[in-house]
């Protein structure tokens, strides 16, 4: 299994290359999961529904199987923040790859994605962890590392698949 974290301030692009990354890594025989981070409360079931009912009823975990998918929802009792690796640990230990679509203090490779539209800082003079930038701006900070452009995700995906041993995943101990 290869990961790889797409690291970026919000409005930054992440979101759109990972969603245009997934069908080229497909396009070449390779099973895609996406591990994500959302900020803030987010629900993917509805008010009404069976397993919408049984969450509010107190479960503490929902799945949800048909012959086409399986969701799994579990209700934390307290806050709880999951490490990169814990989503990574919930995922099939078949797929090819992960992208990881925020976590961007992780211990894993990134990629910053970065615009100057943003008014955001660039991240890679002061993160060790960040093996590429995509962006569609020039730099405000010279850098040896690889500058790829945001705008041509084909190109993203090739510079994945040619230095793929640099993402090979390794859970912590």
């Amino acid at each position: 299994m290869k990961a790889v974290v797409f690291a970026g301030f919000s409005g930054s692009g992440k979101t759109t290359l990972v969603e245009r990354l997934i069908p080229l890594l497909k396009q070449q025989g390779l099973r895609v999961s996406v591990a994500k981070h959302a900020h803030h409360r987010f629900d993917i079931d509805h008010p009404g529904k069976d397993s919408w009912r049984h969450r509010q009823a107190g479960a503490f975990e929902v799945v949800i199987a048909s012959d086409r998918r399986l969701a799994l929802v579990r209700e934390f009792e307290q806050p709880e923040q999951l490490s990169v690796h814990a989503l990574i640990a919930e995922l099939s230990p078949s797929v090819d790859w992960v992208l990881v679509e925020g976590f961007k203090s992780s211990d894993l490779p990134k990629i910053e994605v970065w615009r100057a539209a943003s008014n955001q800082p660039v991240q890679y003079p002061d993160d060790g962890r960040i093996v590429a930038i995509a962006t569609d701006s020039p730099l405000p900070v010279p850098t040896p590392l690889p500058v790829l452009d945001l705008n041509a995700p084909e190109a993203v995906a090739a510079w994945l698949l040619q230095h793929a041993d640099a993402f090979s995943y390794q859970a912590p101990l």
